[in-house]
């Protein structure tokens, strides 16, 4: 039986841990070959062996830096000779800072990885999309990319900076049959979630902020991205579908 993705490419950002592996793992099930990319090499190897048996390589990548995404970019053609969807997941998680209070460094980090990377990538990947063929880009913003949260003032930037980016990608690039939607998560139990590194009681209280009484899970986040990049999803361009459990709804 014929699988959604069969015979499609999906370059995937942030891969070694969190959405992005959840994102492998299920694009794997419905017939997608992978590109899998991440500062982390040890995470990626992990990723490429649950994402088995689709036909995967992996890369070392820096989003933040345009002569290594362009590399990574041109080497994922070379071997799968062809790029169908691009999922720009590498980010950084967020940490509360008064603006007074920022470490040095800390605002072009956030700039350089998570909004940089996405215009990197994209830049990169773009014209080796085929026009008219259902390719896709799913870009990652937050629940903080749509209402803004005190001493968040850096992250919020960054994340809506990227709706607002892919809004305008989605007007450019819908004539060429090429869409682009985001998705824009809640509270998602990964390794760098805030909530969880703070501990059990910053959990409950993720939990309880959600309407659904508990946090997500990487999975929630995958099943969506996955969606955005099928047939189902055709008539969605320039959307941005949030993943919150019902916060603030």
């Amino acid at each position: 039986m014929a699988r959604p993705l069969d015979g499609k490419v999906v370059l995937i950002t942030g891969a070694a841990s969190g959405i992005g592996r959840a994102a492998a793992i299920k694009l794997a099930k419905l017939g997608a070959s992978l590109a899998l990319t991440d500062i982390n090499e040890a995470g990626l190897n992990e990723t490429a062996e649950l994402s088995d048996p689709a036909p995967v390589i992996t890369a070392e990548l820096d989003v933040s830096n345009e002569a290594q995404c362009n590399l990574v970019v041109n080497e994922t053609v070379q071997y799968f000779k062809r790029l169908d969807h691009v999922f720009n997941c590498a980010g950084i998680n967020p940490t509360a800072y008064p603006i007074l209070d920022l470490p040095q460094g800390y605002f072009d980090k956030l700039i350089d990885v998570n909004l940089k990377g996405t215009f990197n990538v994209t830049r990169a990947a773009l014209p080796h999309l085929k026009e008219h063929a259902g390719c896709t880009f799913v870009n990652v913003s937050s629940i903080l990319g749509q209402r803004p949260s005190k001493e968040m003032a850096t992250y919020c930037a960054t994340k809506y900076a990227i709706i607002g980016f892919s809004k305008s990608m989605a007007l450019e690039l819908g004539p060429k049959g090429i869409r682009v939607n985001v998705v824009a998560p809640g509270n998602i139990r990964t390794p760098t979630n805030a909530s969880v590194l703070a501990g059990p009681e910053a959990v409950k209280a993720s939990e309880a902020a959600a309407s659904l009484g508990r946090m997500g899970v990487p999975e929630d986040v995958a099943d969506v991205v996955a969606f955005l990049m099928t047939d189902e999803a055709r008539y969605m361009n320039g959307s941005v579908v949030e993943i919150n459990g019902g916060v603030n709804v």
